[in-house]
Parts: structure tokens; sequence; C-alpha cells
């Protein structure tokens, strides 16, 4: 019997990262309301955050596997959030100019049925050029930097903007998908071989 997937989440970028990767599944967004403010470290609150959403959902259904996401971007102990306007974006990508920023996701996945989990994360850093005051007026011309979290979206026109990256691609658009994929072993599912029984191991 084929494992039924659910995405807790509304993100278009992460329903088409799972559409990549071939993944049949279903959506259901979480209701879970993210706190941001927590003081808590960048990794432990990014699988807080996603653990928190993937809950909400698996207690919501009977059977299948909930994934739960959260990406933020990290600019030394600061978090960025999302530009409430032009103004904001300005100032929040004079910021990131020339920085170097750490995008973290957390992953989790819920069992519906038995409630076992796992949670995880991913990091990768991103090296910003140096833009000038004409390019940032420029960018935000665009609308896109409007609710984007940093006030940049690397997939579409703020890529150009991107000068390095170290670490998985997938996490920057919002779902490690390589971490992803790893974690849905451990209950049994790959991938690549839809649904090939594996060993079950590591579970929380």
């Amino acid at each position: 019997m084929k494992n039924k997937i659910i995405l807790a989440s509304s993100s278009p970028q992460r329903k088409a990262l799972l559409e990549q990767i071939g993944l049949e599944f279903e959506t259901m967004p979480s209701s879970y309301e993210e706190n941001m403010q927590q003081e808590t470290g960048h990794k432990k609150l990014a699988m807080e955050l996603a653990y928190g959403k993937a809950r909400d959902v698996a207690e919501k259904t009977k059977e299948g596997l909930v994934i739960g996401a959260d990406t933020f971007i990290a600019l030394g102990d600061e978090r960025l959030g999302k530009p409430k306007n032009d103004e904001d974006a300005r100032l929040m990508l004079k910021k990131v100019s020339g920085k170097t920023l750490e995008i973290y996701s957390g992953i989790a996945i819920i069992d519906s049925a038995t409630k076992k989990s796992v949670t995880d994360y991913e990091v990768t850093k991103v090296k910003m050029k140096e833009m000038s005051d004409e390019e940032i007026n420029a960018y935000i011309k665009t609308k896109e930097p409007i609710n984007k979290a940093g006030a940049c979206a690397i997939e579409g026109i703020g890529a150009m903007f991107i000068e390095r990256i170290e670490g998985c691609y997938s996490n920057i658009v919002g779902l490690p998908l390589y971490r992803l994929c790893r974690n849905l072993e451990k209950f049994g599912l790959n991938a690549i071989l839809k649904n090939k029984k594996i060993n079950k191991t590591q579970m929380r």
C-alpha cells in the first residue's frame, strides 16, 4: 500500500519542489502560528516551527505522512522576515547587500496514524553582491521583493544578485529535497523507488 503524503503548506514553491521529484501528495495548509521572536538558536527554531506546522495537520488527519517545513533567513543573530512595503524592502536590501546570509529550513515528518516523527534541518550560505541604490530601486519596482523573506527571490529576478551559494539550492527555495528524502526513508518511503519498503530507523 502506498504511503499517503500530505504537504502541510500552501507554498507554491514547496509544491513545485515536491512535484519536481515526482512525489504524489496532497496539500493541507497548516494554521499553526509561528513565532519568529523565540529566544532560541536558529537550528532549533527552524525544526520547532516545522514540527508545529506538521503536528497541526497531523492532528486533523487519520493517516498519511505529513510534511511540515519552515524557512527563514539569518544575518548573524538577526532573522529577516518579509518586507511590509517598498521602504521596508529598500532598507532590508541595503542591509543584506554584500553580506553572506544563512538560509535555515526545518523539516518535520509525522505519521498521522502512529504519531511517530522525525525532525531535521538544513542551512545554506548565500553571498549577496554589493547592490547600488539604483539597482535596489529598480528591483523594488519589479514588485518581487514584497512578501519575500529577505526581500529577495532567488528563483526569480533576485537570482542576479546571488554571487555564490554554499550548500543545498532547494533549501533556499523553501524545501531541502536531499534532507527531506533521506528522512522519508526512515518511514520506509524511497522517492525514486516509489515507496519500495526499506528499513525504518531512528524514528522519534
